[in-house]
Protein backbone atom coordinates (compact mmCIF):
# COMPACT_ATOMS: atom_id res chain seq x y z
CA UNK A 1 0.00 0.00 0.00
CA UNK A 2 3.28 2.30 0.72
CA UNK A 3 4.36 1.82 -2.71
CA UNK A 4 1.41 2.35 -4.43
CA UNK A 5 0.55 5.64 -2.35
CA UNK A 6 4.37 6.63 -3.27
CA UNK A 7 3.76 5.97 -6.82
CA UNK A 8 0.74 8.12 -6.66
CA UNK A 9 2.51 11.03 -5.12
CA UNK A 10 5.30 10.91 -7.90
CA UNK A 11 2.43 11.27 -10.65
CA UNK A 12 0.34 13.93 -8.81
CA UNK A 13 3.84 15.83 -8.74
CA UNK A 14 4.97 15.33 -12.32
CA UNK A 15 1.68 16.46 -13.64
CA UNK A 16 1.58 19.65 -11.36
CA UNK A 17 5.31 20.68 -12.95
CA UNK A 18 3.90 19.51 -16.29
CA UNK A 19 0.81 21.60 -15.91
CA UNK A 20 3.05 24.74 -14.37
CA UNK A 21 5.22 24.61 -17.09
CA UNK A 22 2.69 24.87 -20.02
CA UNK A 23 1.23 27.80 -17.99
CA UNK A 24 4.36 29.74 -17.91
CA UNK A 25 4.42 29.37 -22.15
CA UNK A 26 1.01 29.93 -22.18
CA UNK A 27 -0.12 31.65 -25.70
CA UNK A 28 -0.91 35.13 -24.62
CA UNK A 29 -1.14 37.52 -21.85
CA UNK A 30 -2.93 40.74 -21.08
CA UNK A 31 -0.86 43.84 -22.08
CA UNK A 32 -2.58 47.08 -21.92
CA UNK A 33 -6.19 45.85 -22.34
CA UNK A 34 -4.93 44.01 -26.08
CA UNK A 35 -4.57 40.14 -26.18
CA UNK A 36 -0.96 40.02 -27.90
CA UNK A 37 0.96 36.22 -28.78
CA UNK A 38 3.73 36.21 -26.43
CA UNK A 39 5.51 34.48 -29.57
CA UNK A 40 4.98 37.33 -31.86
CA UNK A 41 2.29 35.10 -34.04
CA UNK A 42 -0.52 37.52 -33.63
CA UNK A 43 -0.33 41.31 -34.92
CA UNK A 44 -1.86 43.94 -33.05
CA UNK A 45 -3.38 46.89 -34.95
CA UNK A 46 -4.05 50.46 -33.87
CA UNK A 47 -7.03 51.44 -35.04
CA UNK A 48 -8.30 55.34 -34.30
CA UNK A 49 -11.48 57.01 -35.23
CA UNK A 50 -13.80 59.40 -33.82
CA UNK A 51 -17.02 57.95 -33.89
CA UNK A 52 -17.75 57.21 -29.74
CA UNK A 53 -21.07 57.35 -29.91
CA UNK A 54 -23.27 54.20 -28.93
CA UNK A 55 -25.41 54.33 -31.98
CA UNK A 56 -22.05 54.35 -34.37
CA UNK A 57 -19.66 51.89 -32.13
CA UNK A 58 -21.64 49.03 -33.29
CA UNK A 59 -21.22 49.13 -36.95
CA UNK A 60 -17.61 49.06 -36.24
CA UNK A 61 -17.55 46.72 -33.83
CA UNK A 62 -18.85 44.44 -36.27
CA UNK A 63 -16.75 45.02 -39.06
CA UNK A 64 -13.94 44.56 -36.37
CA UNK A 65 -15.26 41.22 -35.27
CA UNK A 66 -15.50 39.66 -38.67
CA UNK A 67 -11.90 41.15 -39.90
CA UNK A 68 -10.77 39.11 -36.81
CA UNK A 69 -12.74 36.32 -37.91
CA UNK A 70 -11.12 36.14 -41.31
CA UNK A 71 -7.48 36.91 -39.98
CA UNK A 72 -7.03 35.16 -36.71
CA UNK A 73 -3.26 36.17 -36.77
CA UNK A 74 -4.68 40.43 -36.82
CA UNK A 75 -5.67 41.55 -33.67
CA UNK A 76 -7.58 44.98 -33.89
CA UNK A 77 -6.89 47.45 -30.61
CA UNK A 78 -9.84 49.77 -31.25
CA UNK A 79 -10.30 53.15 -30.16
CA UNK A 80 -12.75 56.04 -30.58
CA UNK A 81 -12.19 59.75 -29.89
CA UNK A 82 -15.27 62.35 -30.48
CA UNK A 83 -14.42 64.99 -33.41
CA UNK A 84 -13.27 68.07 -31.99
CA UNK A 85 -10.66 66.18 -28.93
CA UNK A 86 -9.65 63.90 -31.85
CA UNK A 87 -7.69 67.21 -33.38
CA UNK A 88 -5.69 67.17 -29.99
CA UNK A 89 -4.58 63.84 -29.91
CA UNK A 90 -3.76 63.15 -33.64
CA UNK A 91 -1.44 66.26 -32.86
CA UNK A 92 0.05 64.86 -29.73
CA UNK A 93 0.64 61.72 -31.17
CA UNK A 94 2.10 62.74 -34.39
CA UNK A 95 5.07 63.97 -31.87
CA UNK A 96 5.36 60.70 -30.44
CA UNK A 97 6.76 56.65 -31.42
CA UNK A 98 3.35 56.00 -29.92
CA UNK A 99 1.34 56.39 -33.20
CA UNK A 100 -1.85 54.51 -34.30
CA UNK A 101 -1.54 52.22 -37.11
CA UNK A 102 -4.34 53.32 -38.40
CA UNK A 103 -6.09 56.84 -38.07
CA UNK A 104 -8.86 59.04 -39.27
CA UNK A 105 -7.77 62.07 -40.76
CA UNK A 106 -9.82 65.02 -42.68
CA UNK A 107 -8.85 65.41 -46.33
CA UNK A 108 -7.06 68.42 -47.61
CA UNK A 109 -4.66 70.06 -45.71
CA UNK A 110 -5.66 68.14 -42.65
CA UNK A 111 -4.14 64.91 -43.92
CA UNK A 112 -1.20 66.99 -45.88
CA UNK A 113 0.30 67.93 -42.80
CA UNK A 114 0.66 64.04 -41.78
CA UNK A 115 2.45 63.83 -45.11
CA UNK A 116 4.69 66.64 -44.99
CA UNK A 117 5.70 65.22 -41.23
CA UNK A 118 6.90 62.24 -42.49
CA UNK A 119 3.67 60.31 -40.66
CA UNK A 120 1.39 59.26 -43.18
CA UNK A 121 2.68 55.67 -45.69
CA UNK A 122 2.73 56.44 -49.35
CA UNK A 123 0.02 53.56 -50.09
CA UNK A 124 0.31 54.47 -54.13
CA UNK A 125 1.54 50.70 -54.48
CA UNK A 126 -1.09 48.90 -52.84
CA UNK A 127 -3.37 50.23 -54.71
CA UNK A 128 -2.07 50.38 -57.87
CA UNK A 129 -1.61 46.50 -57.45
CA UNK A 130 -5.33 46.02 -56.40
CA UNK A 131 -6.80 47.92 -59.45
CA UNK A 132 -10.40 46.03 -58.14
CA UNK A 133 -9.98 48.31 -54.82
CA UNK A 134 -8.42 51.31 -56.42
CA UNK A 135 -11.06 51.28 -58.80
CA UNK A 136 -14.20 50.82 -56.59
CA UNK A 137 -13.08 54.35 -54.87
CA UNK A 138 -14.86 57.72 -56.76
CA UNK A 139 -11.77 60.21 -57.90
CA UNK A 140 -13.62 62.71 -55.87
CA UNK A 141 -12.62 60.51 -53.04
CA UNK A 142 -9.10 59.84 -53.66
CA UNK A 143 -7.92 63.03 -55.07
CA UNK A 144 -7.83 65.35 -51.98
CA UNK A 145 -5.47 62.42 -50.05
CA UNK A 146 -3.20 62.64 -53.34
CA UNK A 147 -0.27 65.10 -52.51
CA UNK A 148 2.31 65.58 -55.89
CA UNK A 149 0.97 62.62 -57.56
CA UNK A 150 1.01 60.17 -53.99
CA UNK A 151 -2.14 58.53 -52.35
CA UNK A 152 -1.87 58.74 -48.77
CA UNK A 153 -5.07 58.42 -47.62
CA UNK A 154 -8.63 55.92 -48.17
CA UNK A 155 -12.04 57.89 -47.95
CA UNK A 156 -14.40 56.25 -45.83
CA UNK A 157 -17.00 58.96 -46.58
CA UNK A 158 -17.72 61.64 -48.53
CA UNK A 159 -20.15 64.03 -47.18
CA UNK A 160 -21.86 67.29 -49.35
CA UNK A 161 -23.36 70.61 -47.57
CA UNK A 162 -27.18 71.07 -48.27
CA UNK A 163 -29.76 73.13 -46.49
CA UNK A 164 -32.82 71.41 -45.74
CA UNK A 165 -35.83 72.71 -45.51
CA UNK A 166 -39.32 73.05 -44.41
CA UNK A 167 -41.65 71.97 -47.04
CA UNK A 168 -44.89 72.76 -44.90
CA UNK A 169 -43.39 76.30 -44.20
CA UNK A 170 -42.53 76.38 -47.78
CA UNK A 171 -45.49 75.59 -49.52
CA UNK A 172 -47.80 77.97 -47.07
CA UNK A 173 -45.61 80.56 -48.21
CA UNK A 174 -45.60 79.84 -51.90
CA UNK A 175 -41.62 79.51 -51.72
CA UNK A 176 -39.43 77.95 -54.40
CA UNK A 177 -36.01 76.26 -54.04
CA UNK A 178 -33.96 79.33 -55.03
CA UNK A 179 -31.10 79.16 -57.75
CA UNK A 180 -29.57 82.23 -56.74
CA UNK A 181 -28.59 84.44 -53.83
CA UNK A 182 -31.07 86.69 -54.33
CA UNK A 183 -33.62 84.39 -54.76
CA UNK A 184 -32.35 82.93 -51.16
CA UNK A 185 -32.70 86.48 -50.03
CA UNK A 186 -35.97 87.07 -51.12
CA UNK A 187 -37.18 84.07 -49.38
CA UNK A 188 -35.32 85.17 -46.00
CA UNK A 189 -37.47 88.08 -45.99
CA UNK A 190 -40.87 86.20 -46.75
CA UNK A 191 -40.40 84.38 -43.80
CA UNK A 192 -39.11 86.79 -41.24
CA UNK A 193 -41.72 88.97 -42.20
CA UNK A 194 -44.41 86.55 -41.13
CA UNK A 195 -42.10 85.88 -37.85
CA UNK A 196 -40.64 82.45 -38.81
CA UNK A 197 -37.08 82.10 -38.26
CA UNK A 198 -35.56 81.54 -41.84
CA UNK A 199 -32.51 79.66 -40.80
CA UNK A 200 -31.19 77.92 -37.73
CA UNK A 201 -27.46 78.17 -36.98
CA UNK A 202 -25.67 76.40 -34.36
CA UNK A 203 -22.53 77.62 -33.88
CA UNK A 204 -21.12 76.90 -30.49
CA UNK A 205 -18.54 75.18 -32.05
CA UNK A 206 -17.19 77.70 -35.02
CA UNK A 207 -17.07 74.62 -37.69
CA UNK A 208 -20.75 75.50 -38.44
CA UNK A 209 -20.23 79.26 -39.32
CA UNK A 210 -17.09 77.83 -41.01
CA UNK A 211 -18.88 75.45 -43.40
CA UNK A 212 -21.17 79.14 -44.98
CA UNK A 213 -17.92 80.61 -45.25
CA UNK A 214 -16.36 77.14 -47.25
CA UNK A 215 -18.75 77.41 -50.02
CA UNK A 216 -18.70 81.75 -49.77
CA UNK A 217 -14.79 81.73 -50.16
CA UNK A 218 -15.53 79.00 -53.15
CA UNK A 219 -18.29 81.02 -55.06
CA UNK A 220 -16.67 84.54 -54.52
CA UNK A 221 -12.84 83.74 -54.59
CA UNK A 222 -11.19 82.99 -58.19
CA UNK A 223 -10.21 78.45 -57.85
CA UNK A 224 -6.82 79.26 -59.01
CA UNK A 225 -6.39 81.77 -56.51
CA UNK A 226 -8.11 80.21 -53.85
CA UNK A 227 -6.26 77.34 -54.27
CA UNK A 228 -2.57 79.29 -53.86
CA UNK A 229 -4.04 80.69 -50.72
CA UNK A 230 -4.48 77.38 -49.15
CA UNK A 231 -1.72 76.51 -49.75
CA UNK A 232 0.83 76.78 -46.50
CA UNK A 233 3.69 78.03 -48.71
CA UNK A 234 1.91 80.59 -50.88
CA UNK A 235 -0.92 81.74 -48.78
CA UNK A 236 -1.64 85.92 -48.56
CA UNK A 237 -5.72 85.85 -49.29
CA UNK A 238 -5.62 89.45 -50.49
CA UNK A 239 -8.15 88.62 -52.74
CA UNK A 240 -11.47 91.20 -52.16
CA UNK A 241 -13.63 88.15 -52.26
CA UNK A 242 -12.94 86.70 -48.92
CA UNK A 243 -13.93 89.98 -47.17
CA UNK A 244 -16.84 90.04 -49.09
CA UNK A 245 -17.32 86.21 -48.17
CA UNK A 246 -17.21 87.23 -44.55
CA UNK A 247 -19.77 90.16 -45.25
CA UNK A 248 -22.16 87.94 -46.58
CA UNK A 249 -21.99 85.91 -43.73
CA UNK A 250 -22.53 89.23 -41.32
CA UNK A 251 -25.79 89.77 -43.62
CA UNK A 252 -27.32 86.73 -42.39
CA UNK A 253 -26.98 87.34 -39.02
CA UNK A 254 -27.38 91.12 -38.98
CA UNK A 255 -30.52 90.87 -40.85
CA UNK A 256 -31.98 88.65 -38.48
CA UNK A 257 -32.21 85.30 -40.75
CA UNK A 258 -30.44 83.54 -38.10
CA UNK A 259 -31.92 82.44 -34.84
CA UNK A 260 -30.69 84.62 -31.80
CA UNK A 261 -27.74 83.74 -30.07
CA UNK A 262 -25.70 81.41 -32.49
CA UNK A 263 -22.97 81.73 -30.51
CA UNK A 264 -24.29 79.72 -27.51
CA UNK A 265 -26.93 77.55 -29.90
CA UNK A 266 -24.93 73.80 -30.56
CA UNK A 267 -25.57 72.09 -33.19
CA UNK A 268 -28.08 69.67 -32.18
CA UNK A 269 -30.07 72.71 -30.66
CA UNK A 270 -30.58 74.00 -34.39
CA UNK A 271 -31.44 70.53 -35.18
CA UNK A 272 -34.17 70.36 -32.63
CA UNK A 273 -35.39 74.28 -33.87
CA UNK A 274 -35.91 72.62 -37.25
CA UNK A 275 -38.28 69.30 -36.10
CA UNK A 276 -39.99 71.95 -34.09
CA UNK A 277 -40.95 74.18 -37.08
CA UNK A 278 -38.82 77.45 -35.18
CA UNK A 279 -36.87 77.27 -38.32
CA UNK A 280 -37.49 76.94 -41.86
CA UNK A 281 -34.20 76.02 -43.04
CA UNK A 282 -31.01 74.52 -41.89
CA UNK A 283 -27.52 74.01 -43.05
CA UNK A 284 -26.28 70.32 -42.69
CA UNK A 285 -24.17 67.68 -44.30
CA UNK A 286 -25.30 64.92 -46.32
CA UNK A 287 -24.60 62.44 -43.44
CA UNK A 288 -26.98 63.99 -41.46
CA UNK A 289 -29.83 63.69 -43.87
CA UNK A 290 -30.57 59.84 -42.34
CA UNK A 291 -31.15 62.32 -38.42
CA UNK A 292 -33.40 64.58 -40.47
CA UNK A 293 -35.25 61.60 -41.79
CA UNK A 294 -35.54 60.02 -38.79
CA UNK A 295 -37.15 62.91 -36.90
CA UNK A 296 -39.05 64.41 -39.90
CA UNK A 297 -39.75 62.02 -42.28
CA UNK A 298 -41.51 63.27 -45.31
CA UNK A 299 -41.90 66.92 -43.75
CA UNK A 300 -38.39 67.95 -45.99
CA UNK A 301 -36.38 67.93 -49.03
CA UNK A 302 -33.06 70.33 -50.05
CA UNK A 303 -31.11 72.30 -51.94
CA UNK A 304 -27.58 73.33 -52.54
CA UNK A 305 -25.93 76.59 -51.78
CA UNK A 306 -27.57 79.07 -54.10
CA UNK A 307 -25.29 80.50 -56.96
CA UNK A 308 -23.78 83.83 -56.91
CA UNK A 309 -23.72 84.87 -60.53
CA UNK A 310 -21.06 87.96 -59.94
CA UNK A 311 -18.98 85.84 -57.92
CA UNK A 312 -15.60 85.10 -59.66
CA UNK A 313 -15.55 81.38 -58.32
CA UNK A 314 -16.87 78.00 -60.02
CA UNK A 315 -20.91 78.36 -59.16
CA UNK A 316 -21.03 74.53 -59.63
CA UNK A 317 -19.11 73.30 -57.11
CA UNK A 318 -20.28 71.68 -54.03
CA UNK A 319 -19.08 72.37 -50.55
CA UNK A 320 -18.44 69.28 -48.81
CA UNK A 321 -15.51 66.26 -48.51
CA UNK A 322 -14.68 63.07 -48.32
CA UNK A 323 -12.50 61.99 -44.56
CA UNK A 324 -11.26 58.45 -44.50
CA UNK A 325 -7.98 56.71 -42.47
CA UNK A 326 -4.34 56.76 -43.17
CA UNK A 327 -1.47 54.42 -41.99
CA UNK A 328 1.36 55.70 -40.04
CA UNK A 329 4.55 55.61 -41.35
CA UNK A 330 5.93 53.93 -38.68
CA UNK A 331 3.99 51.44 -38.55
CA UNK A 332 5.34 48.22 -38.43
CA UNK A 333 2.78 45.65 -40.13
CA UNK A 334 2.07 47.93 -43.53
CA UNK A 335 0.23 45.13 -45.15
CA UNK A 336 -1.84 43.79 -42.60
CA UNK A 337 -3.07 47.77 -42.19
CA UNK A 338 -3.91 47.86 -45.51
CA UNK A 339 -5.48 44.55 -45.75
CA UNK A 340 -7.77 46.04 -42.92
CA UNK A 341 -8.36 49.24 -44.85
CA UNK A 342 -9.20 46.96 -47.89
CA UNK A 343 -11.55 45.24 -45.46
CA UNK A 344 -13.22 48.60 -43.94
CA UNK A 345 -14.13 49.55 -47.38
CA UNK A 346 -15.50 47.12 -49.75
CA UNK A 347 -18.61 47.52 -51.22
CA UNK A 348 -19.97 44.53 -48.69
CA UNK A 349 -18.98 47.01 -45.58
CA UNK A 350 -19.67 50.32 -47.26
CA UNK A 351 -23.69 48.91 -47.99
CA UNK A 352 -24.16 48.04 -44.58
CA UNK A 353 -22.43 51.48 -43.60
CA UNK A 354 -25.02 53.10 -45.56
CA UNK A 355 -27.70 51.14 -44.23
CA UNK A 356 -26.81 51.07 -40.38
CA UNK A 357 -25.61 54.88 -40.05
CA UNK A 358 -26.86 56.37 -42.91
CA UNK A 359 -23.28 57.63 -44.68
CA UNK A 360 -22.75 58.86 -47.35
CA UNK A 361 -19.79 56.41 -48.61
CA UNK A 362 -16.84 56.88 -51.42
CA UNK A 363 -17.32 53.62 -52.71
CA UNK A 364 -19.13 53.33 -56.43
CA UNK A 365 -23.12 52.14 -55.95
CA UNK A 366 -23.07 51.58 -52.16
CA UNK A 367 -25.24 54.19 -52.09
CA UNK A 368 -27.93 52.92 -53.85
CA UNK A 369 -32.00 52.34 -54.10
CA UNK A 370 -32.24 49.22 -51.88
CA UNK A 371 -30.56 50.48 -48.69
CA UNK A 372 -30.90 54.34 -48.90
CA UNK A 373 -34.15 56.49 -48.68
CA UNK A 374 -34.85 58.61 -52.02
CA UNK A 375 -33.58 61.73 -50.78
CA UNK A 376 -29.74 60.41 -49.49
CA UNK A 377 -29.74 58.52 -52.88
CA UNK A 378 -30.58 62.12 -54.17
CA UNK A 379 -28.33 64.12 -52.15
CA UNK A 380 -25.35 61.11 -53.18
CA UNK A 381 -25.84 62.19 -57.18
CA UNK A 382 -25.68 65.61 -56.18
CA UNK A 383 -22.02 65.32 -54.87
CA UNK A 384 -21.56 63.19 -58.26
CA UNK A 385 -23.19 65.79 -60.78
CA UNK A 386 -21.02 68.76 -59.04
CA UNK A 387 -17.94 70.14 -60.81
CA UNK A 388 -15.64 70.21 -57.99
CA UNK A 389 -15.54 69.83 -54.26
CA UNK A 390 -14.76 73.05 -52.19
CA UNK A 391 -13.11 71.01 -48.87
CA UNK A 392 -14.05 72.56 -45.54
CA UNK A 393 -12.15 75.73 -44.70
CA UNK A 394 -11.13 74.50 -41.29
CA UNK A 395 -8.94 71.76 -42.86
CA UNK A 396 -8.04 73.02 -45.96
CA UNK A 397 -5.90 75.59 -44.64
CA UNK A 398 -2.84 75.71 -42.35
CA UNK A 399 -3.95 75.08 -38.47
CA UNK A 400 -3.05 78.56 -37.39
CA UNK A 401 -4.78 80.11 -40.40
CA UNK A 402 -8.08 77.73 -40.05
CA UNK A 403 -7.40 78.95 -35.87
CA UNK A 404 -8.02 82.55 -36.88
CA UNK A 405 -10.31 82.26 -39.10
CA UNK A 406 -12.52 80.20 -36.55
CA UNK A 407 -11.88 82.63 -33.75
CA UNK A 408 -12.96 85.41 -36.04
CA UNK A 409 -16.10 83.79 -37.14
CA UNK A 410 -17.60 84.01 -33.57
CA UNK A 411 -16.10 87.21 -33.11
CA UNK A 412 -18.01 88.16 -36.27
CA UNK A 413 -21.31 86.77 -35.48
CA UNK A 414 -21.58 88.79 -32.17
CA UNK A 415 -20.23 91.82 -33.79
CA UNK A 416 -16.88 92.42 -32.26
CA UNK A 417 -15.00 92.23 -35.65
CA UNK A 418 -15.41 93.29 -39.38
CA UNK A 419 -14.67 90.91 -41.87
CA UNK A 420 -12.01 93.47 -42.81
CA UNK A 421 -9.99 92.85 -39.44
CA UNK A 422 -10.47 89.23 -39.64
CA UNK A 423 -9.04 88.77 -43.09
CA UNK A 424 -6.23 91.51 -41.77
CA UNK A 425 -5.23 88.61 -39.31
CA UNK A 426 -5.77 86.27 -41.35
CA UNK A 427 -3.05 87.78 -43.78
CA UNK A 428 -0.70 88.00 -41.07
CA UNK A 429 -0.35 84.66 -39.53
CA UNK A 430 -0.73 83.49 -43.50
CA UNK A 431 2.68 85.23 -44.26
CA UNK A 432 4.28 83.47 -40.53
CA UNK A 433 3.35 80.10 -41.76
CA UNK A 434 4.95 81.38 -45.19
CA UNK A 435 8.36 81.11 -43.55
CA UNK A 436 7.54 78.02 -40.70
CA UNK A 437 6.67 75.54 -43.74
CA UNK A 438 9.26 73.65 -44.85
Amino acid sequence: MKSYRKTLSLVIIFALALSLVAGCGGGSQETGGTTEETQGEQVVLKFLHKWPQPENMPYFEDVVKDFEATHPNIKIDMEAVADEPIKDKLRVLMGTDSQPDIFFSWSGEFAKKFVRSNNALDITEALNADTDWKNSIMQAGLEPFTMDGKVYGIPFRINGKFFVYNKEIFAKHNLQEPETWADFIKICETLKADNITPIALGNQFPWAACHYLTGLNQKLVPQDVRMKDYNPKTGEFTDPGYVQALEYLKSLNDNGYFNEGVNSTSHDMAHEMFYAGQAAMFYVELEEFQQVEDNFSGKWDFFVLPKIPEGKGNQNFLTGAPDGFMISAKTKHPEEAIEFLKFLTSKENSEKLVKDLGWPSPIIGAVNETNAFPLLVEGMKAIEQAEGMALWLDTDVHVKVAEVYLAGLQELLNGSKTPEKIMEEVRQVAKQVQSEVE
